[in-house]
């Protein structure tokens, strides 16, 4: 739930407004994440004076809404499969692949996730093979097939890679 919560603030922001943003936020909890139930009961107007943009308010609300009906749950999320997280979790509204192999990969620590649609991962790979152009997700799939069942490992030295070429540059 939190991780979920967090993915929204820090979508599209710079880490910096991102962290200002979290700030605010979770001092409207004493410093922490709300309960679905509590976030549910918190005002428009109060979430936007923290910095929530509404796209960002709809979508932290889709999330509490379905934690808090029962539709998704932390320990049932844990337990399940892969492929099945990523379909339970882009149900809701405001959070697609990307957030959900993000959630795979950091929050429930699943060792075989190729996030093909991030950017980084893609770029380091094309920076690793020599390639001129990022590789699309379905040949990044089939680059990536002798890399399981440490897909998660791969993606961090691709965005490693990118990294160290930053700093070489």
């Amino acid at each position: 739930y939190r991780a979920l919560l967090r993915s929204i603030l820090y979508q599209q922001l710079a880490g910096a407004a991102a962290g200002a943003i979290e700030r605010r936020f979770k001092g409207l909890y004493r410093g922490r994440y709300p309960t679905a139930a509590a976030l549910l009961a918190t005002s428009e107007e109060t979430l936007r004076a923290a910095g929530l943009s509404r796209q960002k308010q709809a979508a932290m609300r889709a999330v509490a809404e379905a934690f808090a009906s029962g539709e998704l749950s932390n320990r049932r999320l844990a337990r399940m499969p892969d492929a099945d997280v990523v379909e339970a979790v882009t149900k809701v509204h405001g959070i697609g692949e990307w957030t959900a192999h993000m959630l795979l990969m950091f929050s429930l620590e699943r060792p075989d996730v190729l996030p093909v649609g991030d950017y980084g991962v893609r770029k380091g790979a094309a920076v690793l093979y020599g390639l001129a152009d990022l590789p699309k997700p379905k040949q990044l799939e089939a680059m990536a097939e002798c890399w399981r069942p440490y897909r998660s490992v791969a993606s961090w030295y691709l965005w490693r890679v990118l990294e160290l070429q930053h700093r070489a540059d």
